[in-house]
């Protein structure tokens, strides 16, 4: 069982980093009778982008038990006379049909990936420093500065894979599902006379009467499935993308109409949308003479409950189970079918670069200096592209602190000079001068 478990995951927790801008160069051309020659320093190249791109020839999250930590390309260094630096390759990454991406430390959802060929960006790239000759002025016709390149986006993603499949076989353990799945398709499923005999769903191709559709087998479920209970909650996320369901009744349970009451609950527990697929409700093992003479009081109590036109059959000998292919493809035939999507959606808030705040932190910084920290994507993408080798990039970074307000902000919060300041992962010693 635990082989089985190794071989097929549908979890996964990756960290992606893109590809670093390249730095922009500081030059000056120095040609023969140019004695005064302007700035020619190249910008940097761009970082590679990490993107996640749906392959279907992949049906498991397993790769990413080996490989967890991907980064794409850094971008080239600009050269001199005004040359650009190489732009980073992009990393693609291959994800199986059916990949839900979401952020590890927030929980948001970032993309959910169905359609071969679907890409996402989950990482940008940093854009290249400029050059010193992209801050030529007529009031600076020689600027001694370059700007470093920009950080590539890095984050922890978790990766959830929900099997694409037409109907999903839902029942308890031992109710014949995967003998069910081998008879009516190719798929060769573990099975075995004991409950949780399947530990991972499980894909079957069936053709009826010329028309095709993809079952599932889902491990079986039990009470409490919803929270977690006998791994229920890892197999119920695959049931969600399923246009229908065929719930398998145990013959040989003691109460298979409980059975089936538990099951609606957990799924109902589990996502209300699941209560409200269609479902086809199949008796099973008919060929077991106990079974065959409890089927009406069994029909009966069922059709009491509202359920419409249950069936019986016996999964290991086929009785019964032609006729509810039919049923189910006749089924499918009535429900709308999903829309291919050619992008994927994409869940990316917009956020207002200019926006800053301006936060006191606790304890004292160096000789008793108090530490403020000023938090904001442009201010932080300026710090961390800022060469401070250069007195003139420093400086014209105090002037970017100046025209956003943030000195201001600071001032007005109570900094002091000796203070230290941080912004992303530069510290500042508040008023010092060179």
């Amino acid at each position: 069982m635990a082989q089985e478990l190794e071989h097929w995951i549908d979890e996964a927790t990756i960290y992606v980093k893109a590809g670093d801008g390249g730095d922009g160069m500081m030059s000056f051309r120095r040609e023969k009778f140019v004695p005064r020659g302007g700035p020619s320093g190249g910008h940097g190249g761009k970082g590679g982008d990490v993107v996640l791109r749906v392959d279907r020839n992949l049906n498991t999250l397993l790769p990413f038990k080996y490989q967890v930590h991907f980064r794409a390309e850094n971008g080239g260094r600009g050269g001199s006379n005004n040359k650009h630096g190489k732009d980073g390759t992009d990393l693609i990454i291959a994800v199986p049909p059916g990949t839900a991406v979401y952020h590890r430390d927030t929980g948001d959802l970032i993309a959910d990936l169905v359609y071969e060929g679907q890409q996402v960006v989950v990482a940008r790239g940093g854009r290249g420093g400029r050059g010193n000759s992209a801050f030529k002025s007529a009031t600076h016709q020689a600027p001694r500065f370059a700007e470093r390149g920009e950080p590539g986006e890095e984050l922890w993603l978790r990766l959830e894979l929900k099997l694409i499949a037409d109907v999903g076989i839902v029942g308890v353990p031992n109710a014949g599902k995967s003998t069910l799945l081998a008879a009516i398709s190719r798929a060769r499923p573990k099975i075995a006379d004991y409950p949780f005999t399947t530990l991972v769903p499980n894909l079957g191709a069936v053709s009826v009467d010329g028309r095709d559709f993809v079952a599932a087998d889902i491990p079986g479920l039990i009470e409490g499935a919803h929270s977690g209970h006998g791994l229920g909650d890892r197999f119920l996320r695959h049931i969600e993308r399923t246009r229908m369901l065929i719930h398998l009744l145990n013959g040989l349970s003691p109460d298979p109409v409980g059975d089936y009451e538990a099951i609606n609950t957990e799924l109902e527990l589990f996502n209300p949308a699941l209560a409200d697929k269609p479902q086809v409700v199949a008796f099973n093992k008919m060929d077991l003479p106990e079974v065959r003479s409890r089927w009406p009081e069994v029909r009966e109590a069922l059709v009491a409950r509202g359920v419409e036109a249950p069936m019986a059959i016996s999964a290991a000998t086929g009785e019964g189970v032609p006729a509810l292919l039919r049923r189910v493809a006749d089924l499918l035939d009535v429900l709308p079918k999903p829309e291919p999507a050619a992008q994927p959606v994409v869940f990316r808030p917009q956020m207002d670069e200019d926006y800053f705040e301006v936060q006191r932190e606790a304890g004292p910084g160096p000789d008793g200096a108090s530490r403020w920290r000023v938090r904001g994507v442009r201010i932080e993408r300026a710090a961390a592209m800022t060469n401070w080798d250069y007195y003139e990039a420093a400086l014209r970074f105090q002037r970017i602190l100046e025209a956003m307000g943030i000195s201001q902000a600071l001032e007005e919060a109570g900094v002091q000079d000796g203070d230290v300041v941080v912004i992303g992962k530069t510290e500042l010693i508040w008023g010092e001068q060179d």
